[in-house]
């Protein structure tokens, strides 16, 4: 099997680094932690490179907070040097992994998102069922904790089967042990996304190489199957889970994951999809009443209203929604 050497020259170069920046920064342009660290750019990008180059590297304590919408979810941000470190090792070794993953792994990939997997759940449906002629059963699953669960150690032996170069090794576990002991990664993180791809990666091919599936799409730790027999999807199901806790001591949540009958409707990427039609999720709905409300009292910048909200519509078009857009347009247009 080839693996890649000599890569580590590549993520600590100054052209590197220099590209990273312009990554990290992007959305950001404007946050007071980004001006200062560009007025004096030069002399912090040459202070990255050294430290990675004589690997003296460490990464700057984790911000955390919690994050309400609705659901409870603990964010720990990097600090802005670190998240350029995260670029520059995804500019360089993302390309190795990327070209291993299945079609269907949609999440945080070039190309992909949630509306490419509800393209492509609308066309599995269509195949299952022949064109709605039939019975169509959906294994809907979601993996127990997962960003929290993720074994470092197994992690390491995954990307060190495509990299065997040690120092490149050895800033990923620096990367993984900052704010984490042998396993979890922080939500938010470009490299944790693209970790948790890799992590994954496994699953998919067990999924679909050894237990032949053929209509199978995961988003992140959330996936489905669809097929017209329940048994055999109970039967796969039985199998992933073993699976999941001997190879990536990882567990399906018990509650969340279960063979449902696609006429009542299945909850995939922010949808609740049926056989002809599909639905907002009630959250989503919220969400941008919530945004309405909060611009109403002042505590919503009319700029951040206008982003939300043009965002919310061009994500709502692709449910059957059309009454609802018309009556949440007409209560937008009046408040501006």
């Amino acid at each position: 099997m080839k693996t890649q050497k000599y890569l580590y020259p590549k993520i600590y170069s100054i052209r590197n680094l220099y590209f990273a920046w312009r990554k990290a920064r992007k959305p950001k342009t404007r946050k007071d932690y980004v001006i200062e660290f560009e007025s004096n750019l030069r002399e912090n990008l040459l202070s990255l490179h050294k430290e990675l180059k004589e690997q003296t590297y460490q990464p700057k304590p984790l911000k955390t907070f919690i994050l309400r919408d609705p659901k409870t979810r603990k964010i720990s941000k990097s600090n802005f040097r670190d998240r350029i470190i995260h670029h520059a090792v995804y500019r360089v070794i993302e390309h190795i992994f990327d070209k291993t993953f299945i079609c269907d792994s949609c999440a945080n990939r070039k190309n992909k998102g949630n509306l490419f997997a509800l393209k492509r759940f609308d066309f599995f449906k269509r195949k299952v069922s022949r064109n709605n002629t039939r019975a169509c059963f959906v294994l809907k699953a979601d993996i127990r904790h997962y960003f929290q669960e993720v074994s470092h150690r197994i992690l390491l032996n995954i990307i060190s089967k495509k990299i065997s170069d040690e120092k490149v090794l050895w800033l990923i576990n620096q990367i993984l042990n900052n704010g984490f002991k042998e396993k979890g990664m922080p939500l938010g993180n470009l490299t944790s996304q693209f970790f948790a791809n890799v992590y994954l990666n496994e699953l998919d091919y067990f999924v679909k190489h050894q237990l032949k599936t053929k209509y199978y799409i995961r988003y992140v730790d959330d996936f489905v199957i669809l097929h017209e027999n329940k048994i055999q999807l109970e039967i796969w199901k039985f199998y992933i889970g073993k699976f999941l806790e001997e190879k990536l001591k990882l567990e399906l949540h018990p509650e969340k994951s279960r063979v449902i009958p696609l006429f009542k409707g299945v909850d995939f990427v922010g949808f609740r999809n049926f056989y002809y039609f599909k639905l907002l999720r009630k959250r989503n709905i919220r969400n941008i009443l919530l945004r309405i409300e909060q611009y109403k009292i002042g505590f919503l910048s009319y700029e951040k209203m206008i982003e939300s909200y043009q965002g919310w519509q061009a994500y709502a078009k692709w449910a059957n929604s059309f009454k609802l857009r018309k009556e949440i347009q007409k209560d937008f247009i009046h408040l501006t």
